[in-house]
């Protein structure tokens, strides 16, 4: 079988069979098909895109290319939550524990930041003493104990998946459907849980910009969970507009705190009870109102936020910070971004914000890069708020005073001020089953 027919196959419009697949992911990993024919092939996807029987085959064998997690050792309906990416996105340090607190194992591996989206992991180190590279046998011990653990990926997961995005990454081929699919499911997959629930963002600070690029894309990895036999169901929700306030690794988790205590952001708050009855739902603990209750009452009851104390605790976290937020480690410089403006914000561009976040510290621009994580930025106003000339419309928080004013340019650019107030955007746009679409 050779490279150049498969390439041919694929760019003159043709499906790949399993055989044939096998033969590309196999080689590619064992380092006998080189980067320039798999780069040929990908961009040959790029244009003409696969079938959905390719995509779960591919998925399939991207998730095999290494160490597949068995997480039967651990009694009970596994869940894992996965979030396409986006600025302010610090869900998984809330709806995890609401999840946990209503019974559902959360066995999670997340992942870092890198541009203008932040990572879990990342926000998690923020925390004092708490660890993420953790071994297996031990993150199992921890799940059975507290019923939530969240690492970082480890050990030989999905190396198909990282030479693959490696390779993407510098060949324009990141934003195609099926291989973001085949890679966000890859490593679902290898990750072992038993149900799947997808948060697949949409807006400026995501990787998909329009709604109906989103869904396709959570149309795509629902059905390739399902194939696989786990229960997955998807959310697209809105990243037109940073999610809560606060932007910037132990700044987010502040607000994630905040939000356990039932005083959060209404945006985040309402996202994250969605998202954590979906995962009930998903483990099987009645119909939809049912597990909204159940999760609205671990949040009020502060159940939700005993259990992230836990999870911190038993991951050698102080978890003093978490019950006394003044105690995290504060920014030496802090500056207000003071409005030049008269009139609403009528959008704002999410990756910008992002951005901005990013030069005063809180982000890496390569997987190298250190990050300060005091740094980030509050918001003040956001979409829909009117703004005059002199108000603050967000403050920044960073170690290195010469930051402050590029930071500033840039998230000023992310703002449209303009006279008329815009119309409300919806949180949440659509529910996607392997049955159905169903649209908020």
């Amino acid at each position: 079988m050779r490279m150049y027919d498969l390439i041919s196959k694929k760019r003159n419009g043709g499906a790949l069979n399993k055989e044939e697949m096998t033969h590309l992911i196999e080689g590619y990993v064992k380092g006998e098909i080189p980067d320039y024919q798999m780069s040929a092939f990908l961009m040959a996807v790029y244009f003409q895109g696969m079938t959905k029987e390719e995509t779960a085959i591919m998925t399939d064998l991207v998730a095999r290319s290494g160490d597949v997690v068995d997480l039967s050792p651990i009694e009970g309906i596994k869940v894992d939550k996965h979030s396409t990416g986006g600025v302010g996105d610090k869900t998984t340090l809330i709806v995890a524990p609401l999840a946990a607190a209503c019974g559902v194992k959360v066995a999670k591996m997340s992942g870092r930041g890198l541009g203008h989206t932040g990572g879990t992991v990342d926000k998690l180190e923020s925390i004092p003493g708490m660890r993420v590279s953790i071994e297996r046998e031990e993150f199992f011990e921890i799940v059975k104990k507290t019923g939530i653990c969240v690492i970082g990926q480890s050990g030989n997961l999905t190396p198909a998946d990282k030479k693959l995005y490696a390779l993407r990454d510098v060949t324009a081929t990141v934003e195609s459907i099926p291989l973001i699919a085949v890679s966000i499911m890859g490593k679902k997959l290898a990750a072992g849980s038993d149900c799947i629930l997808l948060d697949v963002k949409t807006g400026s600070g995501a990787f998909m910009n329009s709604v109906e690029d989103s869904l396709a894309l959570a149309q795509e990895m629902v059905s390739i969970g399902e194939s696989a036999g786990k229960k997955t169901v998807a959310l697209i929700t809105n990243m037109d507009i940073p999610l809560g306030n606060n932007i910037g690794n132990s700044l987010e988790v502040i607000e994630a705190v905040e939000t356990l205590k039932n005083r959060g952001p209404e945006d985040l708050t309402n996202v994250c009870l969605e998202l954590a009855a979906n995962m009930l739902y998903l483990a099987g603990q009645g119909d939809m109102e049912t597990c909204y209750g159940k999760v609205k009452k671990a949040l009020e009851s502060g159940a939700a936020l005993q259990k992230f104390i836990e999870m911190v605790e038993a991951q050698g976290g102080d978890s003093s910070v978490i019950k006394d937020i003044s105690k995290f480690e504060k920014a030496s410089v802090v500056k207000e971004i003071i409005s030049p403006y008269d009139g609403y914000i009528t959008f704002m561009d999410t990756k910008e914000c992002g951005i901005a976040s990013c030069i005063l510290g809180a982000g890496r621009e390569t997987k190298e890069d250190s990050i300060d994580y005091s740094a980030g930025i509050v918001l003040k106003k956001k979409t829909g708020d009117r703004i005059e000339k002199g108000d603050v419309l967000a403050v920044m928080y960073g170690n290195k005073e010469e930051k402050m004013l590029p930071a500033e340019e840039q998230f000023l650019k992310a703002l449209k001020v303009e006279g008329n107030k815009p119309e409300t955007q919806k949180l949440i746009y659509a529910r996607v089953t392997g049955d159905a679409v169903e649209w908020k």
